[in-house]
């Protein structure tokens, strides 16, 4: 049986002073998963890195139950690798793995980018348009922020796939970007890359804005091979 939490009952809940997040009695599990979420994604749990669980079950107030379901919710998604009597790490990308997720990326958001040029509203169309506006502002010199840019690339992507409206895409999509992130941020460090990716940005939205659907997949395929040059 799961030992009871640090907080009493009712109390407020408790939060992770890195992400402004807080731990609440309800699902517990998964508020302790999306914490850790977000500090693989921050690189505060760096890929490979071993996982102390009794470490941070002690920082949380909480018992390693609810902390170990958390663990098999990040292994599902392939963030953690769960080793046999050693425990859990954050999970290593190699290169084979990189290159088989942004395969299945561009085959998927480009189908979805096709979809949208030929059955996209004109207001879902100018929304995509909007958040191309905060992407070049993102990206201007002087400006550039890596973290700023790829928040806006990411949003820009989900709200294309949204407007496609394929709920089993939208699932894999959500699967594989997790698992891109945990080397995305260095790809858009290498010099000259956020320039490049605007730039393609810019090739995807003409494409969808002239509702050619064929130009639309054929740009956002481009986009992500070179998406997997960079991060190679």
């Amino acid at each position: 049986m799961d030992a009871p939490l640090t907080m009493p009952p009712m109390a407020a809940p408790t939060s992770d002073s890195r992400t402004g997040l807080s731990l609440s009695p309800r699902a517990l599990y998964e508020e302790v998963a999306e914490l850790l979420r977000h500090r693989i994604f921050k690189r505060e749990l760096e890929p490979g890195s071993w996982i102390d669980e009794l470490k941070i079950a002690e920082e949380y107030g909480i018992s390693r139950t609810p902390l170990r379901e958390a663990l098999k919710v990040l292994a599902a998604e392939g963030l953690v690798t769960m080793k046999v009597r050693r425990g859990a790490y954050v999970t290593e990308v190699s290169a084979r793995d990189l290159s088989d997720v942004y395969h299945l990326l561009s085959l998927l958001e480009s189908d979805a980018a096709g979809v949208v040029a030929k059955k996209a509203t004109d207001a879902e169309l100018a929304e995509l348009v909007t958040l191309h506006g905060e992407l070049e502002e993102a990206a201007k010199p002087g400006k550039a922020n890596a973290d700023a840019f790829f928040a806006i690339n990411e949003r820009f992507h989900m709200r294309l796939l949204e407007i496609a409206n394929n709920r089993w895409r939208d699932q894999m999509v959500a699967d594989l970007r997790k698992v891109m992130k945990l080397n995305r941020h260095n790809s858009l460090l290498k010099t000259g890359r956020i320039d490049e990716s605007l730039q393609e940005h810019r090739a995807i939205l003409a494409a969808l804005t002239a509702r050619d659907a064929c130009a639309t997949v054929k740009s956002m395929r481009e986009h992500f091979a070179n998406g997997l040059e960079a991060a190679a």
